[in-house]
């Protein structure tokens, strides 16, 4: 599992490790010396891309998939809010789902059979069916979260992981969606974007302006091994929509919706499907980025307190604020139900960002989230090997690092839930 994260940090690799980066090696050696700056570009996207398919192969046997670790019976209680005693008897008595067994013998459960619990508990208690299954009622719209800036390096992506994953283990049904064309989120959710989205297979195929070719939303979701997640993956195609966009508008072309219309048309085919929507966006101010706006119901937008990364994003609000009111004028309404900033990498005992944090929250009050992303080894860790705090097993890192981190990931993340369960007039 952390075998990428050893190669990165510059532990020694051995065995099949060392013949993969010799291989890399004898390929390089064996290119033209004289080479033109495109063909060795694109040799080396091939080598890297080859590389990673193998680091998957080797990380997710036999399939080369992901999968999802088992949940213990104490876990499941505090997600579910069962007791403990209530699942150890219903697993004797041979009611609900059937937990396999540990060599220890302990009892685990998958998240798919911690969802089943919480349908049956919902059906059997329905004055208590929200304590159990928080999925959003007639009436409650369904929630679509931007997680927005323009500077790298925000913990964008970071964010939008963690958010969905926590979502999905409060038993709510997320759809995630990657408009970055360097499709980190794809990635983390185990698809590699140059290997397994194909052509027309990103949210461009839905956005596109082309009827022919054009492709429903549903067509292109994908389930994903996290239970309650369904994914629309990324990779280079979506910056196509870049491309297309300007060409239609200065030819004042009629292809159904103006463009900042298409995305918010595509998620209301599948509202009923799903009680949040997450987008990543690109880390730039295009149209993409202009359209999740105009589709969120909400927005998250990522900080780092340093005053390189504020800079930026005063920039960034300037032309977003800008670029708003030209919506306005072309006839768009937003109407988000909160907008928050969220202080990310932040080292509480690192005295200049303090002063950062305690700057923005002067400046925006409680539209900084109180909570911040704290800087973490454990979640550093578990990003180079593509997965969430979440899906770490507390053995695969130290006891107080894990909790530590889960601790502060669930802070931010309740927070946003909270903002999410208001806008549907919840208590």
């Amino acid at each position: 599992m952390f075998y990428v994260w050893r190669v990165m940090a510059g532990k020694p690799a051995t065995g099949r490790q060392e013949g993969s980066m010799a291989i890399a090696n004898q390929a390089d050696m064996a290119a033209p010396s004289r080479e033109d700056a495109g063909s060795k570009i694109a040799r080396h996207a091939g080598l890297l891309s080859s590389q990673l398919q193998q680091l998957r192969t080797r990380m997710y046997p036999p399939k080369s998939e992901k999968s999802l670790r088992q949940f213990l019976t104490n876990e499941v209680s505090k997600l579910t809010s069962i007791p403990d005693s209530t699942l150890k008897l219903m697993s004797s008595e041979g009611r609900g789902p059937v937990p396999s067994r540990l060599e220890n013998n302990h009892r685990v459960y998958t998240l798919a059979q911690i969802n089943e619990l919480r349908e049956l508990f919902a059906r059997q208690k329905p004055a208590e069916a929200l304590r159990f299954l928080p999925r959003r009622r007639a009436g409650e719209h369904l929630q679509v979260i931007a997680i927005a800036n323009f500077k790298g390096g925000s913990a964008k992506t970071t964010t939008c992981v963690h958010l969905a994953h926590y979502l999905a283990l409060q038993g709510y049904r997320v759809l995630a969606l990657d408009l970055d064309p360097q499709a980190s989120l794809s990635a983390m959710f185990g698809a590699q974007p140059e290997v397994d989205v194909g052509a027309n297979e990103t949210i461009y195929a839905t956005l596109r302006y082309d009827e022919a070719e054009r492709r429903p939303i549903r067509d292109i979701i994908r389930k994903t091994y996290f239970d309650g997640v369904d994914l629309i993956p990324g990779n280079l195609e979506v910056m196509e929509y870049e491309h297309e966009t300007p060409r239609v508008l200065a030819n004042r072309s009629s292809f159904g919706a103006i463009f900042f219309e298409r995305l918010k048309l595509a998620l209301a085919e599948v509202e009923s499907d799903y009680d949040v929507v997450i987008l990543d966006t690109p880390p730039s101010l295009g149209f993409l980025t202009l359209s999740a706006i105009y589709a969120a119901t909400s927005l998250i937008i990522t900080v780092h307190p340093a005053m390189l990364d504020v800079a930026s994003m005063s920039q960034f609000l300037l032309m977003m604020g800008d670029l708003i009111n030209v919506l306005n004028e072309s006839g768009a309404h937003l109407d988000q139900d909160f907008i928050r900033y969220l202080v990310t990498r932040h080292n509480p005992n690192d005295a200049p960002q303090s002063q950062v944090v305690a700057m923005l929250r002067h400046l925006f009050g409680t539209d900084v989230l109180l909570p911040t992303a704290i800087e973490s080894t454990a979640v550093e860790a578990a990003g180079l090997a593509k997965c969430s705090i979440y899906e770490l097993e507390v053995g695969q890192i130290g006891r107080d690092t894990h909790r530590r981190a889960r601790e502060a990931v669930d802070a931010v993340n309740q927070a946003i839930e909270s903002l999410i369960t208001a806008s549907w007039g919840r208590g």
